[in-house]
Parts: structure tokens; C-alpha cells; sequence
């Protein structure tokens, strides 16, 4: 998705499908606060439509802030914004680390 800001949400979902790239691919509840990674794509087709249209676009790097004491829910930061999830919606976004 860094190669042109016109593509269209049907593009990334595109490459969410066919991407099987997965060199040390990781999900998004393996990272540790600090960490960073890049999406790769998702495992769950409807959970990945409602993260494309919050801007988790396959190619966008995401880095772990911090968990809420029990694990669950996480808060990460994507672009300029911050986005609570859910352990189990996380563990649905590969990412490449």
C-alpha cells in the first residue's frame, strides 16, 4: 500500500487474499509494548474489513504500546491514530516483524 495513496479499499483487500509472503510473520498480540511490525494481511475476512476501514491497510507499520493488566485489550498505534483491540483481533492481523 506505499506505492500509491489511490488505491481502493477492494486493492488492499486484494492483497490481503493473495499476499503469502510470510517471512518471520508474527501476529499482532505476539508483539511486546515498544515493538514494531509491518501488516502482512489477515486471517479473519470480516474483522479485516472493519481494520481497513480504521486504516490497517496491509504494508502500514504498527507498533504495540501497551496491554491493559490482564492481556486484554491492547492498544496500538497505526499512522497518527491509536486503536484499542481485543486479544483474539489481534492474533487475526500477520504482520511481519
Amino acid at each position: 500500500m506505499a506505492q500509491s495513496d489511490s488505491r481502493t479499499v477492494n486493492d488492499a483487500y486484494l492483497c490481503i487474499i493473495t499476499n503469502t509472503h510470510m517471512s518471520s510473520t508474527r501476529t499482532l498480540a505476539d508483539l511486546k509494548p515498544g515493538e514494531w511490525g509491518v501488516i502482512s494481511r489477515f486471517t479473519d475476512e470480516e474483522l479485516s474489513l472493519k481494520l481497513l476501514e480504521m486504516g490497517c491497510l496491509p504494508g502500514c507499520m504498527v507498533q504495540m504500546n501497551q496491554a491493559a493488566p490482564l492481556g486484554c485489550p491492547l492498544c496500538i498505534t497505526i499512522g497518527n491514530g491509536q486503536l484499542s483491540l481485543r486479544k483474539e483481533e489481534a492474533a487475526g492481523v500477520l504482520i511481519e516483524a
